[in-house]
């Protein structure tokens, strides 16, 4: 599996990439939402040949494009339509902020920071594939 990692701070980027790989997946990673962006419109053009993520993991505050703006498009395109979508925050976000991301741009949990444990962190994100793929089938 290929997993999309978006996050600005270079040691929680490498530190989920590392689990990422230690869990048998392969992490493309990005370190601001407009890389992340630039990747959506090659997605768009067709001009991406890559594996297309079975998870995007992306913190929500980053320079450039915000984690929710960009769960946001990758809804609006037929490739990425049914990935799950994981966003990160150290910041508090209200119930009404929780599910206007759900509701509005398609994201499917959040998660605080600190980060959970790695086996917390690995079940929560395969919990979170799990039930995409069974909601995505019906």
């Amino acid at each position: 599996m290929t997993w999309l990692i978006a996050e600005d701070e270079a040691d929680i980027l490498n530190l989920v990439a590392m689990m990422c790989r230690l869990w048998g997946h392969n992490p493309l990673t990005f370190n601001a939402g407009d890389k992340v962006w630039e990747w959506l419109d090659k997605i768009e053009a067709g001009e991406y040949r890559d594996a297309i993520p079975d998870l995007a993991l992306m913190d929500i505050r980053m320079p450039g494009k915000k984690g929710n703006e960009l769960a946001h498009r990758m809804r609006q395109l037929p490739a990425l339509k049914h990935v799950p979508i994981v966003l990160m925050t150290a910041f508090s976000l209200s119930e009404t902020d929780v599910f206007s991301m759900a509701q509005n741009d398609g994201v499917d949990y959040i998660i605080y920071k600190p980060l959970p444990t790695p086996d917390d962190l690995k079940q929560k994100l395969e919990d979170v594939i799990r039930h995409k793929r069974e909601t995505s089938q019906k």
